[in-house]
C-alpha cells in the first residue's frame, strides 16, 4: 500500500497544462484568468460578484477594512477556529471578542454571542468549520435582535443598518444548506483556496457577497480592487492599453491580488469540483460505517437540509483526555496513519494570552478540542486507504 498522506492536493494533467498556457501566454499575474475564475465563482455560487485574492485571510481582512472596520469598533468570532478568523481583526485595530462554543458543539453558542454585542459591535464572523455551514438563521436572529445598538459610522454600513455579518467559509467551498449554498447566506463570505482545500489554487481566496439592498456591486468590486492593488487606481492589465500608463494612489493599500498561475490551477479544479465533492462525500460515508458502531462521535456533514464540502472528518473520542488523544496520534504514527488536531481554541495560545483571553472562560471549546483527532479526508485516498486508516484508528483506541 502506497504511503498515506493527510492532504495532498489533486493535481491532474488539466491543471498542469492550463498553468504551462498560463506561463506562456504573456500575462503571468492578475489577468484574463483570474478575471474568468472570478466570473465562474460568482455563477457556481450565486452571487452577484466574487473577488479572487492571494489568501482566505488576505480576502477577510480586505473585507473588513472595506467595510470601514478599525480602532474603537470590535469584532466577534468563535474561540474555537484557526488565528486567521481573528488576527486580521487585530490587524485593522479593532477588539477582537471571542465567544465559547455551544456545548457539545463546534459552533459558537447563539446565547453567548447575543450577550456579547455593545455599541461598539460591527461585524459578527462565524466559521463554517469543516465545511459546515453555521445555524445562520440563529445568528441573523441575534442580528436584528441588537439592531438598535448599531451605529453606522460610512455609508456602506448605513446601507446595512445592522452588525455585519462576514463568514469564514474557508472550509466551505460547495457546501449547501437551506440557506442556500455557502457564500448566499452571510452577508460577505470568505473561501480558501489553499493548497489543502477542497479546491486549490496552491495559495488563494476568494470573497463574494450576497445582493442587497443599496449595494453598488461594481462599485464594491472597485473597492476590493483598490484595497489589493495598494490603492492604485488600475490594475496592470488596464494599464497596458497604449496611452493609459497614468494613475493614482487613492488609499494606502495592500498587495494581495491573484496571479493567472494561481488562477489557471482553480479554473480546472472548478471544472472537476462535482466529482471531488463526490468522492469526499464517499470517503465520509465509509468512515462512518466503519467507525459508529464503535460509540465514537463521527461528524454529521449530510442532514435533511445541508450537506457540507467533507473539507474535514473530525472526530471525537469520548472520555478521552488531551493527554489520551496526543497518546492516539503517536500510536497512528508509528502505524503510518497521519492525523491531525483541528483546531486548539484561540485562548491556548500565546499571542490570544497576551490580549487578555484565558481558555477558562471557553470550557465548551476546551472540551470539543480535548478529544478531537481528525482523520485524513482527501479524494486521492483509495479504499483500501480508509479501511486501512479505520481499523488502524480502532485497534490503536482499543490498546
Amino acid at each position: 500500500m502506497k504511503p498515506i498522506r493527510f492532504s495532498p492536493p489533486d493535481i491532474t494533467d488539466l491543471e498542469v497544462q492550463e498553468v504551462v498556457a498560463a506561463l506562456g501566454s504573456g500575462w503571468i499575474t492578475t489577468g484574463p484568468r483570474t478575471k474568468e475564475l472570478e466570473q465562474r465563482i460568482a455563477l457556481r455560487v450565486g452571487t452577484p460578484k466574487a473577488v479572487c485574492l492571494s489568501s482566505a485571510t488576505a480576502a477577510l481582512e480586505t473585507t473588513l477594512r472595506v467595510l470601514g472596520i478599525g480602532p474603537g469598533d470590535e469584532v466577534i468570532t468563535s474561540a474555537y477556529t484557526y488565528t486567521a478568523s481573528a488576527s486580521v481583526v487585530h490587524h485593522l485595530g479593532a477588539k477582537l471578542v471571542l465567544v465559547d462554543t455551544a456545548p457539545g458543539s463546534f459552533e459558537m453558542d447563539y446565547e453567548k454571542l447575543a450577550d456579547a454585542f455593545t455599541e461598539r459591535t460591527k461585524v459578527v464572523i462565524p466559521v463554517d468549520l469543516a465545511g459546515n455551514m453555521c445555524n445562520y438563521d440563529a445568528i441573523f436572529s441575534v442580528v436584528n435582535e441588537k439592531k438598535d445598538l448599531f451605529s453606522p459610522e460610512n455609508p456602506l454600513q448605513e446601507t446595512y443598518g445592522r452588525v455585519i455579518v462576514v463568514a469564514d467559509s474557508a472550509h466551505g467551498f460547495g457546501a449547501t444548506s437551506r440557506f442556500g449554498t455557502s457564500g448566499q447566506a452571510a452577508d460577505f463570505t470568505t473561501f480558501s483556496f489553499h493548497a489543502v482545500k477542497n479546491l486549490t489554487t496552491a495559495e488563494g481566496g476568494a470573497v463574494v457577497w450576497k445582493d442587497h439592498t443599496g449595494l453598488d456591486h461594481e462599485e464594491l468590486y472597485k473597492e476590493y480592487m483598490l484595497w489589493s492593488l495598494h490603492g492604485q487606481s488600475k490594475d496592470a492589465l488596464a494599464k497596458t492599453t497604449i496611452g493609459m500608463w497614468e494613475y493614482d494612489i487613492k488609499v494606502l493599500g495592500y498587495k494581495c491580488n491573484m496571479t493567472d498561475i494561481a488562477a489557471a490551477i482553480g479554473l480546472k479544479q472548478l471544472e472537476r469540483y462535482d466529482g471531488m465533492l463526490a468522492r469526499r462525500q464517499e470517503i465520509i460515508s465509509q468512515y462512518n460505517a466503519a467507525l459508529a458502531p464503535y460509540g465514537l462521535d463521527i461528524p454529521t456533514h449530510v442532514t435533511e437540509s445541508a450537506r457540507s464540502s467533507g473539507h474535514l472528518y473530525l472526530l471525537r473520542i469520548p472520555g478521552y483526555t488531551e493527554e489520551i488523544r496526543n497518546e492516539l496520534i503517536c500510536r497512528l504514527a508509528e502505524r503510518e496513519v497521519p492525523t491531525n488536531v483541528h483546531y486548539k481554541p484561540l485562548p491556548m495560545m500565546t499571542a490570544y494570552q497576551a490580549l487578555g483571553f484565558s481558555i477558562e472562560d471557553y470550557p465548551n471549546a476546551y472540551a470539543q478540542y480535548c478529544n478531537e483527532i481528525t482523520l485524513p479526508l482527501h479524494t486521492l485516498l483509495e479504499d483500501e486507504d480508509v479501511s486501512y486508516i479505520a481499523k488502524s484508528l480502532i485497534d490503536c483506541w482499543r490498546k
